[in-house]
């Protein structure tokens, strides 16, 4: 086997850097800021196993929910939208998505870095479709959430007997994730990347399942998410999505519901 060039890996990461930031990064001075350069644009978010959109989502969720300095969230953010990868409306959607899986503060820290990222780029502002327009039946408003919530996740909700299962009916899956603002797998890598970072068995492993069970994700670009979500929360984090990963692959491939 030929040996590996290391000015090849430094040359790749820094054109990655440049092409995705819109600028060349200043030379590394630090172990860390080398690795960077060299490790997490050379070889992460290099690989071919993710379309770069899904990277930004997934590193915007991500230095979100892991509390990343807000210079660096601003950043990928002003990237994304540089790249076209995302727009602006998206990213309003994302922060109202966020909110649900990581606590309305961590969507509040989205939504203030895109406006501070799209005054910086010259955008305008866009339009904010209301949650809820007209008015509505609260029974419909139940039974459409429960649809919504079948469609996403691929198995039958319980009824909403609490407030909080109530929320999960109405607003999460009734309003939010039938938004027309965001598609539905982009929806998915945000979702992932929340209930990731819950550390909650019950919503990790149903998550991870029906985003293969939809179709919305391949098991294979999952294990690239979980290479991707170690930058974020680092590796032993990881390391239990790795495992669910595995396990839900194996169900979805035999055909198996999610059985909780």
């Amino acid at each position: 086997m030929p040996k590996l060039d290391p000015a090849e890996r430094r040359a790749r990461g820094a054109a990655l850097q440049e092409k995705i930031y819109g600028q060349r990064a200043p030379d590394p001075e630090t172990p860390f800021e080398e690795s960077i350069r060299d490790f997490v644009y050379a070889e992460v978010w290099s690989r071919p196993g993710l379309d770069l959109r899904a990277r930004f989502l997934i590193g915007i969720a991500g230095a979100a929910l892991c509390h990343f300095p807000e210079a660096t969230l601003e950043g990928v953010i002003r990237a994304a939208l540089r790249s076209g990868e995302l727009s602006l409306a998206e990213l309003r959607e994302a922060a109202l998505h966020l909110a649900v899986y990581g606590g309305w503060g961590r969507g509040d820290a989205i939504d203030k870095a895109a406006t501070r990222a799209a005054q910086s780029l010259g955008l305008k502002a866009v339009d904010c479709p209301p949650i809820r327009g007209e008015a509505w039946d609260p029974e419909e408003r139940i039974a459409q959430g429960q649809a919504a919530f079948r469609d996403t996740m691929t198995f039958d909700g319980g009824p909403p007997i609490t407030p909080y299962l109530g929320a999960i009916s109405n607003f999460v899956f009734g309003e939010m994730w039938p938004r027309e603002g965001l598609d539905q797998r982009s929806r998915r890598w945000l979702t992932l990347v929340g209930v990731a970072e819950s550390c909650a068995e019950v919503p990790i492993k149903s998550h991870f399942h029906a985003a293969m069970a939809s179709g919305n994700c391949t098991a294979d670009e999952l294990q690239e998410f979980v290479l991707a979500y170690a930058l974020c929360a680092g590796w032993p984090k990881a390391s239990v999505i790795q495992s669910v990963v595995f396990e839900m692959a194996k169900k979805v491939e035999a055909g198996l519901a999610w059985n909780g």
